[in-house]
């Protein structure tokens, strides 16, 4: 079955305050990991080398000014005030806002749209409606919807967040855990920490990546409480410190201190700032783990919770070092666990590696939530997704991204070996996804929100230049470790433009070179061949008209299949497609063809049915329809007398409860009940011991005999069984081919086709029912 889906979830969150207040627990150790463990690195990586801690304690509290207003200005307002209403269908992240902006201006990158996929409920939940003509935001739609260009620049700025992303979750998890084991130095002595601290990074690490494919949801109840825990014991350590060593620290939180601060330090100030942005990493997940929760629970649990937490964590740093301005071990310098009591050290140390381990479990189960993101909108090649929960919805496993996940942690782990450049990488990487996060929320607001082009102007000026200043601090330290992002951004960003190009091409070949429906019906109702026993199941990515391989399959065999079904399984751009859409539809040609095009629609956060369930849904689905006998809509808005075919919207079994079901019985010889309700079809060839299939449908209304005599055909089929036709794609670029044509379609798309999962991965298709046409495209 297909997991739930987190719009209806979130209907059910928003109804009463206890369950508001559950999610906003659970949201603790899911959404804020990643945040409340940034205490352990950011006061270290600010005073690593560009500024020093002086007597006057002018750098410590102009530090801390920085933190406090970054905090909130950045996730407070930008985030939980503003961004989060900026929801897909109640999913969030940079694709929720690409996702939105390709609905409201029509830029969708996918080529396979249709003009049905505009009724789907999530797709006019927004209430989609044009700006006046003579408005800023129609100009504006009206470019975007002409230039092709701009349509690519979207997408573009879309894929370097997705790419950021994922090279933030390959710096956070070996940032944060190195940074917990860091503290280890205080306990053994710095003899020997140094052959201590890397190793054991490495082993919690493997350890956490190895565990993955086991789901969060058995150690997920566990997360909540250790955050909880943690944030308890830094604000505790914090309120202790401001006792003990500086009461009027507070001061501190004044803007003057920032002015003062710049003033003393100048070019050193501004190059720490990349050490301050540390403290908003992990921010960006309140926005993209939106969808498995609701906006308030976030709201809340950063409003009462984390956010305080934190500001008396960094006052209680703050106000320590303040009155220590010689430390102790130098080599350790200026971090977390020296202004910890002596005493507290090790108890403390085991809560920080295990919340270290809970934000960077948050931060890989986002990345492979982004990355299955990026191919359901035909971005990125087709991988393994694993479904690890079958009740809790985006709990998903991706073997080949969790091992190159891993193998690049390590890398970066035993690469750098300190917190300072692990520090640089992981700060760039952050406010790169804060910096489009911001230029595309900017468009949102004229384009969805359809306020007016000088709040949006407010908001881009503002926080693009918060967060441009730290941009350009992380920048400069590019020779430090900045670089590592950038060229991790760079490889993925070639392997998804060349993957989505490569698409394109052959979809456009497919378009150019299918077979018109006319072809097909001049064949005659037997197509010109022996029609046997069986489904026979042409997967194809085409959304109308006949693809070549079919053509040349029946060129090239005497026989097919009594009952055709061309199937096309397509991602819409929206996050869920409810069960009572999720198919469409139709006939093609007439009736006694027994030729059917059968669309499966799935949103991007959409699980996909990875079982033989699909099979049945299917038949069912095609059944229901011959049994209503509906007229659907013409999808491509052509003249049905020249398109021959029309689609009908159908729900899965589980949809139309009083509709067509399928069963399957191992007894061949027991009697068949009904109802006075409802009858039964029954296929009379059963001859040998094995599963007999029947559809069991309504007794009212009555279906004439022609749709009874297409249900037992069907029916027949189904208990022959099915088979799977699937194209086998050589693509090739042209002559006279541009030389960076050549290169990304003979090497780099075919490679990658090569090294992808086939496109029928996801139906769990049976080798032993498969076959192949294999065909060049010269694209």
């Amino acid at each position: 079955m297909d997991l739930e889906t987190g719009v209806n979830q979130n209907r059910v969150k928003k109804e009463s305050w206890k369950t508001i207040l559950i999610l906003a627990y659970q949201s603790l150790g899911v959404v804020y990991g990643d945040l409340s463990t940034s205490p352990l690195y950011v006061y270290k990586s600010t005073f690593a080398e560009d500024i020093t801690h002086s007597e006057s304690n002018e750098e410590i509290y102009g530090v801390l000014s920085f933190v406090f207003w970054t905090l909130t200005l950045v996730p407070l307002l930008k985030y939980v005030f503003i961004v989060l209403k900026a929801d897909d269908n109640g999913e969030g992240g940079t694709f929720a806002l690409y996702s939105l902006l390709c609905r409201h201006a029509k830029v969708n990158s996918l080529p396979s749209c249709q003009l049905a996929d505009e009724d789907l409920s999530s797709y006019k939940k927004d209430n989609i409606i044009s700006p006046a003509p003579t408005t800023f935001g129609a100009t504006l739609k009206s470019t975007l919807e002409r230039h092709r260009v701009l349509q690519r620049f979207l997408l573009i700025l879309a894929l370097i967040g997705a790419c950021m992303v994922i090279g933030d979750g390959i710096l956070t998890p070996a940032l944060s855990v190195f940074s917990a084991v860091s503290g280890i130095e205080l306990a053994i002595g710095k003899e020997h920490h140094k052959y201590v601290e890397v190793p054991l990074t490495c082993v919690i690490l493997i350890a956490l990546f190895a565990l993955q494919h086991y789901g969060t949801h058995r150690v997920g109840f566990l997360f909540a409480p250790v955050v909880i825990i943690w944030l308890m014991c830094i604000s505790a350590i914090g309120v202790y410190n401001i006792i003990k060593w500086d009461r009027h620290v507070y001061r501190a939180l004044s803007p003057y201190y920032m002015y003062k601060f710049l003033k003393k330090t100048q070019r050193e100030g501004w190059m720490s700032l990349g050490g301050i942005l540390l403290c908003i990493t992990g921010s960006e997940a309140m926005f993209a783990d939106l969808g498995h929760f609701s906006q308030l629970s976030i709201q809340i649990a950063f409003t009462f919770m984390v956010y305080p937490s934190l500001i008396l964590a960094y006052m209680g740093q703050a106000a320590y070092l303040s009155q220590h301005h010689v430390i102790e071990s130098e080599s350790y310098g200026i971090g977390f666990y020296v202004s910890v009591p002596e005493i507290l050290r090790l108890p403390v140390l085991v809560i920080a590696i295990l919340a270290a381990v809970v934000g960077s479990q948050a931060i890989i189960t986002g990345t492979f939530s982004i990355i299955k993101q990026c191919s359901s909108l035909g971005c990125f090649p087709r991988v393994k997704i694993v479904n690890t929960s079958s009740k809790i919805h985006g709990q998903i496993y991706i073997p080949e991204i969790n091992w190159t996940l891993m193998l690049l942690c390590l890398a970066v782990t035993i690469g750098f070996r300190d917190t300072k450049r692990m520090g640089n990488a992981s700060g760039l990487a952050v406010i790169t996804v804060m910096l489009v996060t911001t230029c595309l929320m900017s468009l949102v607001i004229v384009l969805c929100w359809r306020k007016s082009v000088l709040l949006a102007l407010c908001f881009v000026i503002f926080f693009g230049t918060i967060e441009a200043l730290y941009f350009s601090a992380s920048l400069i330290k590019f020779l430090e470790g900045a670089w590592v992002p950038i060229v991790m951004a760079f490889a993925f960003m070639i392997v998804m433009c060349i993957w989505h190009y490569g698409s394109l091409k052959k979809y456009e070949f497919d378009v150019q070179n299918k077979v018109s429906v006319e072809w097909l019906l001049g064949l005659g109702p037997s197509l010109g061949i022996v029609r046997v026993r069986g489904i026979g199941l042409i997967h194809t990515e085409l959304v109308s008209g006949i693809p070549a391989i079919f053509s040349h399959f029946v060129t090239n065999l005497p026989a097919f299949h009594q009952v055709l079904v061309f199937l096309c399984v397509k991602s819409v751009p929206v996050p869920h497609v409810k069960h009572e859409e999720r198919f469409l539809v139709g006939h093609i040609g007439p009736r006694e063809y027994r030729i059917y095009r059968c669309i499966v629609r799935y949103g991007y956060r959409d699980a996909h049915k990875d079982d033989s369930e699909f099979e049945n849904d299917l038949v069912c689905s095609i059944a229901e329809f011959i049994r209503t006998g509906k007229m659907g809509l013409n999808v491509n808005g052509e003249d049905l007398r020249k398109d021959f075919e029309d689609l009908t919207v159908v729900g899965t079994p589980s949809t139309h409860l009083s509709g067509v079901q399928l069963c399957e019985d191992e007894d061949v010889s027991a009697e068949l009940v009904g109802t006075s309700e409802r009858k039964e079809i029954l296929s009379p060839r059963v001859t040998k011991p094995k599963k007999r299939v029947r559809f069991v449908i309504p007794e009212s209304p009555k279906i004439d005999r022609g749709a009874q005599e297409e249900l037992r055909e069907l029916m027949e089929a189904r208990e022959a069984g099915i088979a799977y036709i699937l194209g086998h794609s050589y693509v090739r670029a042209k002559q006279g081919s541009s030389l960076f044509k050549k290169i990304a379609i003979n090497f780099g798309y075919d490679f990658l086709r090569r090294n992808s999962r086939p496109p029928t991965y996801t139906l769990s298709v049976p080798h032993a029912s498969t076959l192949e046409v294999g065909m060049v495209y010269n694209v």
